[in-house]
């Protein structure tokens, strides 16, 4: 098949890349730079032995789409390309719902007047708001804590009417819980502009002594050891998890979490970090952030039996990816 990847230079879009090529799939990439760099084509050529096809521009510009459109008759399109740091989208949400909402609305339009069939989504845990997990499907989706899951909410239910409208228009809904880990060559891996926002990139940047320590917010959490626990999944599972939903649209409308079923606490995931990369992250513990949730994991079963897609990787791959890719990048 030939799939439009949007974001494709970003985190989570470049190891798609790389596992839609390895699944024979031809791939073309848009991205707008704000989240990527224009560099990570190089290792994409290196790991996919061939030039990708890249055009820069932003997809909320349908004059743009066009272009890449009329270029490529696509069988699928694989939509990453979005604004994703919590905190800013409380601060700038005006900003958020513009992007986010514009890009999903104009690719859909592209859609229909191209013929694409089938539309994979980049969605998020964050729709399910506070519920006790593990997080099923089948969950009623109550109000986001905040503007960026606000958008992904509002983009699964633009999505699902277009689906429900069109003929033969399937749309796939993957909802992620946390990304982390690298590709094994340490070719591509997670590069966060200025502060991470996530737990795994600012453990590298202390490990690397880029930072003094490591925040952790609040220890007094009802979990094992009183931290924040989370679903994460190691970046290449997840890339896998886009090639299988991307090749079998079941229904109208799919929606699956992408998840591994347990959580991980964030100490555990710095003792890991410790123990396996043989390198100290030293870490103080301050008070609970705003809008934090103690417990969220994922009730990743449905996946595995609409289409196969089960997590391989384990917490000791996503730690020694992750600090292989720092040390050879960033190091």
């Amino acid at each position: 098949m030939k799939i439009l990847v949007t974001g494709g230079l970003g985190f989570i879009g470049s190891h798609t890349v790389v596992a839609l090529n390895e699944a024979s799939h031809d791939i073309v990439i848009i991205d707008n730079l704000i989240n990527s760099q224009k560099s990570v084509l190089n290792p994409l050529t290196e790991l996919c032995g061939k030039e990708i096809p890249f055009y820069e521009g932003d997809v909320q510009d349908l004059a743009f789409l066009e272009t890449v459109f009329k270029n490529h008759s696509f069988d699928g399109i694989i939509h990453f390309a979005a604004l994703k740091a919590v905190g800013e989208s409380v601060l700038e949400p005006l900003k958020y719902y513009d992007n986010n909402l514009n890009a999903t609305m104009a690719l859909v339009k592209m859609a229909s007047t191209y013929h694409v069939p089938h539309l994979v989504f980049s969605s998020s845990a964050t729709v399910y708001g506070d519920q006790p997990s593990p997080l099923k499907e089948t969950f009623s989706l109550l109000p986001p804590t905040n503007p960026y899951g606000a958008t992904k909410q509002m983009s699964e239910s633009i999505l699902k009417d277009v689906a429900r409208s069109s003929e033969n228009f399937k749309v796939t809904l993957l909802r992620y819980f946390n990304p982390v880990g690298a590709h094994e060559s340490g070719l591509i891996g997670e590069s966060p502009q200025g502060i991470p926002n996530n737990l795994m990139p600012y453990i590298v940047d202390v490990a690397l002594k880029k930072r003094s320590h490591l925040n952790v917010y609040g220890n007094d959490y009802p979990t094992k050891d009183g931290t924040g626990v989370r679903d994460y999944i190691h970046v290449v599972d997840l890339a896998n998890a886009h090639v299988l939903a991307i090749e079998k649209p079941l229904e109208t409308i799919n929606i699956y979490n992408v998840g591994t079923s347990k959580g991980i606490s964030v100490l555990e995931m710095i003792q890991a970090f410790e123990k396996v990369n043989q390198v100290k992250v030293p870490y103080s513990i301050t008070k609970r952030r705003d809008g934090d949730i103690a417990v969220s994991y994922a009730d990743a079963s449905k996946i595995k039996k609409m289409i196969g897609f089960e997590a391989k990787k384990t917490l000791e791959d996503m730690v020694k990816d992750s600090y292989h890719f720092a040390v050879k990048n960033h190091g």
